[in-house]
């Protein structure tokens, strides 16, 4: 009486739950549509604002600094092809004998006003263009106060092209550029190309937006050479300033605030490219600005600055008026339509979900099982939490138990296939050569890359032969073949496990050495032999694996590896029951050269010695097998 009163207590508080959850959902459907469109059109015209003001820093700064760079590097192009002439001239009291070549270089690159020669004691000769465009030649002792329009920088003798700082002359601004001449090593002059930042000033002006937007190059810091809107800072008297100015003499602002503003978070596709943009607020009542900016070095002994700054405020008048759009109601509309046809689909699809799901499950492919998320239905939400429980437990249990291995089990059944037993198994044992060493420079985080990397490469060899994961020691690995699923087969299978690991590695050495890496060596043991395997342990603590001797034996081959082949690459050597395992298992087919009898030795701790052989790991493991055709015994 009491259960069935209790059953009737569940079942109309299930109903209850339902009804409540199913009620609550129309009743709410209209605000929560409208609120949901009203927070999508939020969402997405912030993204788009975001991703266009994303788009708009780059191209912008990168425009900018494409035409610095195609300005500036034209004459440092010149300077350098000019050096490879001149290193090879004598440079001397006839300086008048470089006048072509200078005068032809400054011909044919417009943008350059000067191209100076001095020689190491300062004495120099030069061509220059005047403002009216006509070439002037001159010597250092007679250079008008025009021509000066270069500074030579500290260099030596592999000194690369070199950017002096800027120099005014004539009302102008100048940065130039110094390549050093160099003759039988020594150096001899330098090589100066001088060039007008006028051309920049044009620049800025050009891709200036209106009265809401300033582009700008700062130099050094602090020195504005460039300023699209540079007349709006006009002294009372309409003297506009003559640039270069500091930022605090030019009294802009926005430019004043740039350095102690952060940088924005919502800007990642502009920071990658390199361009930062910062909120400049304004603490005294003025507008608010957004300024994106990009630092470019190696034009000066300090660092250069390239952007634009813009009211905020332009921003958000176009958000109003999104905002104000009409296609806000029909999409709520249409939106609350679509909300009242997946409610009713909704009552249905937990359970098809749970059952796709289960389905992975039953399959043992939990890389593929989702997380269920929450459930506003108490009962489904129950069920979902305990699934994602389930999954969970099984996927830990199978982080610490090899997928191979647990697949097998749970087909053969635990309780039958994990009984120890005694078998007749096919080992390998693997370890890296001198890994010790290789991980002495290695963070613990590089090493365990390494590590997994390797494992996996392992891991894969032997599951595609069939075979078993045992566990990992250190940075070698024990596997075997024959259970707990038994095969007629699992000395050959272990072999072509052993010659698809030495493939692997060598492709991965391969392409390791391309890049520039270190190249892994490897041994390998491999023994067939009769061991205890199955569950060993106590209460609540069990592992799958196998004890007995002949796994210790399968260990020492792998060592042995270093006194055979200890610069190999690869080293493979097998037992002689091992070799006698696979040519019986293959009926007599095994190519003719694939193992080679290496001698009888007593290994370590061992106190009778085996006949070994070693494996060739450059057989490829699909053709291991050649009918008519036998093992070489020889050797």
């Amino acid at each position: 009486m009491d259960d069935q009163r209790v059953e009737q207590v569940a079942r109309k508080r299930r109903v209850y739950s339902i009804t409540w959850v199913v009620g609550t959902a129309f009743g709410l459907l209209i605000g929560v549509s409208m609120l949901l469109v009203l927070g999508l059109a939020v969402s997405a015209n912030m993204q788009n604002t975001f991703s266009l003001l994303n788009d708009k820093a780059v191209l912008t700064t990168n425009s900018l600094e494409r035409r610095l760079r195609d300005h500036l590097d034209l004459a440092s192009q010149a300077v350098v092809q000019l050096k490879t002439v001149f290193d090879e001239r004598e440079l001397g009291d006839r300086l008048e004998d470089l006048r072509g070549e200078l005068i032809a270089a400054v011909h044919a690159n417009p943008s350059l006003d000067a191209l100076v020669v001095n020689d190491a004691a300062g004495d120099g000769f030069g061509i220059y263009r005047s403002p009216t465009g006509k070439l002037w030649p001159f010597r250092r002792q007679q250079i008008p106060e025009e021509a000066r329009l270069y500074a030579l920088p500290q260099m030596t003798a592999n000194s690369p092209a070199t950017w002096g700082p800027l120099v005014t002359s004539g009302g102008m601004l100048y940065a130039n550029v110094t390549v050093p001449l160099v003759r039988g090593g020594t150096l001899i002059g330098y090589l100066t190309a001088a060039v007008s930042i006028d051309e920049l000033g044009r620049t800025v002006r050009q891709l200036d937006e209106g009265e809401h937007s300033t582009v700008f190059i700062i130099a050094n810091g602090n020195e504005v050479i460039a300023h699209s809107d540079i007349e709006d800072f006009a002294a009372p008297g309409g003297e506009v300033p003559r640039l270069p100015v500091t930022i605090e003499q030019l009294g802009d602002r926005a430019l004043a605030r740039l350095a102690t503003s952060k940088p924005m978070e919502n800007f990642q596709q502009a920071s990658a490219a390199g361009v930062e943009v910062r909120d400049l607020d304004n603490d005294d009542g003025g507008p608010d600005y957004l300024s994106m900016t990009k630092v470019i070095a190696g034009y000066g002994p300090g660092v250069w600055t390239v952007g634009q700054y813009y009211v905020a405020s332009s921003i958000s008048r176009e958000v109003q008026r999104l905002f104000g759009s009409a296609i806000v109601g029909l999409l709520s509309i249409l939106l609350a339509i679509g909300l009242s046809v997946l409610l009713v689909r909704r009552a249905t699809r937990p359970l098809a979900e749970i059952s796709r799901q289960a389905r992975f499950v039953g399959e043992l492919d939990f890389d593929k099982v989702e997380h269920l998320p929450r459930n506003m239905v108490r009962e489904i939400d129950q069920v979902f939490q305990a699934f994602n429980a389930m999954v969970s437990g099984l996927r830990a249990m199978n982080t610490y138990v090899p997928r191979s291995l647990f697949r097998k089990l749970m087909r053969l059944g635990v309780d039958k296939a994990a009984v120890a037993s005694e078998r007749d198994l096919t080992f390998i044992f693997t370890d890296i050569v001198g890994f010790t060493s290789m991980s002495e420079n290695l963070t613990a985080a590089q090493t365990a890359d390494i590590l997994n990397e390797h494992f996996a490469l392992l891991v894969a060899a032997v599951e595609r032969e069939g075979g078993t994961v045992d566990k990992f020691i250190g940075d070698g690995m024990l596997a075997f073949w024959g259970a707990p699923d038994e095969r007629a087969d699992h000395a050959l299978a272990a072999a072509r496990a052993c010659l698809g690991i030495a493939a692997a590695l060598r492709e991965g050495n391969a392409q390791a050495l391309a890049n520039g890496g270190k190249m892994v060596r490897m041994r390998i043991g491999l023994h067939t032999g009769r061991v205890v395997v199955g569950n060993v342990g106590a209460l609540d603590r069990w592992n799958y694996t196998v004890v007995g001797d002949a796994v210790n034996l399968c260990e020492r081959l792998q060592s042995f590896g270093r006194d055979v082949a200890p610069q190999d690459e690869m080293v493979i050597l097998a037992s002689d029951t091992a070799v006698s395992r696979i040519q019986a298992q293959s009926g007599g087919m095994i190519a003719a050269g694939a193992a080679r009898k290496v001698g009888t030795h007593r290994l370590r701790g061992r106190s009778e010695a085996i006949a070994v052989w070693r494996l060739d790991d450059a057989v490829d493991p699909e053709h291991l097998c050649i009918p008519g055709s036998g093992i070489d015994l020889a050797g």
